[in-house]
């Protein structure tokens, strides 16, 4: 039994669940059709003497839930095993902004693209291109400083601007 209100926001709520059962909650929640975040990494798994391609939790027991709070509550309640965060203040569910949510997610996906080993060997004055995030297809040359990546980008050669770009995100020309 549904005890959703007419009208009520959307809103991500952060919950805990069990070590361990962070992939199978998002199964479950992909399956109940519910907007989630599960920040996850690339990662090889050895069994049996094989390597296998698998995801594990970057948090562990972390997951973020989008919907209604009503539905929040209803899947804890009967599906989903995770139980919410509460706000000390406000002594409810602790709401995540989606703002924020957007900007962790972000993130997280930049961060956990080196996981992978293959960043390009950049030395400075390469010539690169940007292939993710806001700047992406833009192109330009490795000014390293401090050990920052930082990517320098020229118009006509008459005006310069200085971006500093996550490596993973650069690809070399």
């Amino acid at each position: 039994m549904s005890t959703k209100k007419d009208n009520e926001p959307l809103s991500w709520f952060a919950a805990r669940t069990r070590h361990g059962q962070e992939i199978s909650v998002r199964d479950k929640l992909l399956k109940a059709g519910v907007e989630h975040f599960i920040p996850t990494v690339p990662s090889i798994r050895i069994s049996g003497g094989r390597r296998r391609k698998c995801e594990k939790p970057l948090i562990s027991n972390l997951v973020f839930i989008r919907a209604e709070k009503s539905r929040a509550c209803e899947l804890a309640n009967s599906v989903i095993p995770v139980y919410y965060l509460i706000d000390r203040v406000t002594r409810t569910l602790l709401v995540v902004p989606d703002k924020q949510m957007d900007d962790f997610a972000r993130a997280v996906k930049l961060d956990s693209g080196c996981i992978d080993g293959t960043l390009p060997e950049l030395e400075k004055g390469s010539r690169v291109r940007v292939i993710g995030g806001a700047l992406e297809g833009v192109e330009g040359q490795v000014l390293e400083i401090s050990g920052h990546n930082y990517v320098v980008l020229s118009l006509c050669g008459l005006i310069q601007a200085k971006v500093e770009i996550p490596t993973q995100y650069l690809e070399k020309l």
